[in-house]
């Protein structure tokens, strides 16, 4: 069991859901595509994965429901989040400790240098013998660094460069919260303004994990251009992905958070973000795929459940990319942009090309696996989305 409490709490969603589930190890790794050794650290909170697409297929074939999963996705970035700080210090702390150790050398040396210099100034010699023991030396005593009051110093040091941080972003939130609604300015806060993101209720940046009427001010934006999404207040996973996909549409950064040119694109930009149907997604891949038309369309299902503005991200800061994910470094392979890849037809005429090379589903290596050990009887039917 982890000793980290956030890692503990995702692991322990896992369990509980492959609990309810009734399957063993073996069946969930043949339907999620993952190795069984590997759930089982995960569940036992020994190990924590390195991107959520894993996790996502997991809670899926285990039945996740909606809340569950943005439940999930959740407790998975911030066991990320603990898991990266705690690695990060443990080499911070190396790293002094060897750079403190070298340190104390230099510093000598630069010592000594320092006495030869001010001798010569004084018009002393170093004398031919100074090399020779002292016939009569006394002992000198030696200092040694006490090990745990350097690391007692290191963590001290980390500790308060972390209050600092923290200070400083509370005093710039608190800062932004507290503009003034009629000071006017270009972010369209002045008095008059309609648009409730630019209003002293809603803070400079809406980001995932807020609860408020400021996030469901978004949903109902993005539900108005015509996006798939509840209007619930709640900023999980889903509102991450059609954030994202807005701004890819709207050819803004896409970089998941609503801030000030993602606010007055919701209200200006006439971007719509209606998409196929997954039926006719279905045809349309196994148009494309007539050697294998049912596998093919297990693994989009498996990827993006038929949803073409399905972006995933990764926790090294990639993202995965439509109805049959392409990645950041397919994609460049490809010659081809996030805009283009989620354009439907785009991206199943891009997976042919991927398959085409060895005319296999290499590319999708745990989806292909699931896929062979589903039923082709089952094919068909598509999992309730998020």
């Amino acid at each position: 069991m982890s000793e980290c409490p956030e890692t503990e709490r995702f692991a322990a969603l896992l369990r509980a859901l492959k609990s309810r589930s009734g399957l063993s190890y073996e069946a969930l790794a043949k339907k999620s595509g993952l190795a069984g050794s590997t759930l089982h650290r995960y569940c036992r909170g020994t190990s924590v994965p390195q991107d959520y697409g894993s996790v996502h297929r997991l809670a899926t074939v285990c039945g996740a429901t909606p809340e569950e999963l943005r439940t999930l996705h959740r407790l998975w970035a911030l066991a990320d989040a603990a898991r990266t700080t705690a690695a990060g210090a443990e080499e911070a702390e190396a790293e002094a400790v060897a750079v403190s150790g070298q340190g104390t050398g230099q510093e000598a040396e630069e010592e000594e240098t320092e006495q030869e210099a001010e001798a010569e100034r004084e018009g002393e010699t170093v004398p031919d013998n100074a090399g020779e023991p002292d016939p009569d030396p006394e002992p000198a005593p030696t200092l040694r660094p006490d090990p745990r009051s350097r690391r007692h110093r290191l963590r001290t040091s980390v500790v308060t460069a972390a209050i600092v941080a923290a200070l400083s972003v509370s005093a710039w939130a608190l800062y932004g919260a507290r503009t003034p609604s009629g000071s006017g300015g270009a972010d369209g806060r002045g008095s008059g303004d309609d648009r409730p993101l630019f209003s002293a209720n809603c803070p400079p940046v809406i980001a995932m994990g807020e609860h408020d009427e400021c996030v469901r001010e978004v949903q109902r934006l993005l539900h108005a251009k015509g996006a798939d999404i509840g209007v619930d207040g709640s900023f999980g996973p889903q509102t991450l992905r059609r954030v994202t996909a807005f701004q890819v549409l709207a050819g803004i950064q896409p970089n998941g958070v609503v801030e000030e040119p993602t606010k007055k694109a919701l209200y200006a930009s006439r971007v719509r973000m209606s998409v196929w149907s997954q039926e006719k997604v279905r045809q349309r891949v196994r148009e494309v795929f007539p050697e294998a038309p049912d596998k093919a369309v297990a693994i989009a299902d498996c990827q993006s459940f038929l949803d073409p503005l399905h972006i995933l991200p990764n926790t090294n800061g990639t993202r995965n990319w439509g109805l049959f994910q392409i990645s950041d470094a397919r994609l460049r392979e490809l010659g081809g942009t996030p805009r283009q890849a989620l354009d439907p037809e785009w991206n199943i005429q891009a997976a042919r090309r991927l398959w085409s090379e060895d005319r296999d589903f290499g590319d999708w290596p745990h989806c292909a696996r699931a896929a062979e050990a589903t039923p082709a009887a089952s094919l068909t039917a598509t999992p309730t989305p998020r």
